[in-house]
């Protein structure tokens, strides 16, 4: 970032200092297009609630469909989009056939990771569902924001990734379209698909994160994470689903979300109750709600993620913490 700075000019301005921003910008991308083993197009944006926005708003498609799980960002992106139910974390296939079937080409948004439970969503009925949308000739967006940098990219026609998720700076993200054909122009920036000058800075240091990361960037093995999550998962609300080993909903058998995260806090674990966006609110999760879990419960469940700086320590330490609580 400090390089980016240093070398700052619009990348779009045709002068000397324009043009070596311009270079950074597009080496970036490459570096970034590596890092990801991602061979279509990359679009920078400010973050994944704008690639969900372009995707959902600008693809070349008739209609919206998304998962009742999805995070509140494609809901604000598409508010007229024909949502569909989960089972045990699944989307229902009856419900999607149904939806494809509906006249007019589709763009069906599904996320990675669900941001609350850790449920893997997409890659839980992998192929099937991927087939499936495109035989109808629809297109399938992926919110890989919870997953990128952990997770392999699923096989999907457009992607949304964040990079503060994997240790990067805040404030910058990325839509990856297999084609440009699949969005609609708007002009201005990034080749005419996203209005706003590039955040040059912020994008050299996401592609530095992700250069970073991987296995290798992570204070904990996959190993460490997997026993983590073993160690928790009498407590977990969604125990028939297909489940990731960096984010965890947890329910106390009698406490409330909110001591939780108040005796929690004060023992130094910095908690949430539902995901990082909606945490301040007494409402029940809509997340949740939508993945069968009761009231009683959902009073009762708080979320648990992992970084690539949580050290095997604190897993030792929030498990023991975890028991105290549970006891009391």
């Amino acid at each position: 970032m400090e390089e980016g700075f240093g070398i700052w000019a619009n990348p779009s301005s045709p002068h000397a200092e324009g043009r070596k921003a311009k270079a950074a910008l597009e080496d970036a991308r490459a570096r970034v297009k590596a890092a990801l083993g991602w061979e279509g197009e990359v679009i920078f944006t400010s973050g994944a609630s704008e690639a969900l926005a372009i995707a959902l708003q600008r693809a070349m498609a008739d209609r919206r469909i998304v998962s009742a799980v999805e995070h509140d960002a494609v809901f604000r992106a598409a508010p007229d989009a024909e949502v569909l139910p989960v089972l045990a974390g699944e989307i229902d296939p009856g419900a999607l056939d149904a939806a494809l079937e509906r006249p007019g080409h589709a763009v069906v948004a599904v996320q990675q990771v669900n941001p609350e439970t850790g449920t893997l969503v997409l890659p839980a009925q992998g192929d099937t569902l991927q087939s499936r949308v495109r035989e109808a000739g629809g297109l399938l967006l992926a919110d890989c924001s919870q997953s990128v940098g952990k997770l392999p990219l699923p096989d999907a026609d457009m992607a949304v990734v964040s990079a503060h998720k994997l240790g990067g700076p805040v404030g910058v993200g990325a839509l990856l379209t297999r084609d440009f054909a699949m969005l609609e122009p708007i002009g201005g920036h990034e080749r005419g698909y996203r209005a706003g000058t590039e955040n040059l800075p912020a994008i050299l240091g996401f592609a530095a994160a992700l250069e970073a990361g991987g296995p290798g960037g992570w204070a904990t093995t996959e190993a460490q994470r997997q026993s983590f999550a073993a160690a928790l998962a009498d407590r977990r609300v969604t125990p028939g689903a297909v489940q990731c080993a960096h984010i965890l909903a947890l329910a106390h058998p009698t406490l409330s979300a909110q001591a939780l995260l108040i005796r929690l806090d004060a023992i130094g674990f910095a908690v949430s109750a539902g995901s990082a966006c909606s945490s301040g609110t007494l409402k029940k999760s809509r997340v949740l709600e939508a993945f069968g879990v009761d009231d009683e419960t959902a009073a009762r469940t708080i979320r648990v993620s992992l970084g690539w700086s949580t050290t095997p320590g604190e897993l030792d330490r929030f498990v023991e913490a975890w028991a105290r609580l549970a006891s009391a």
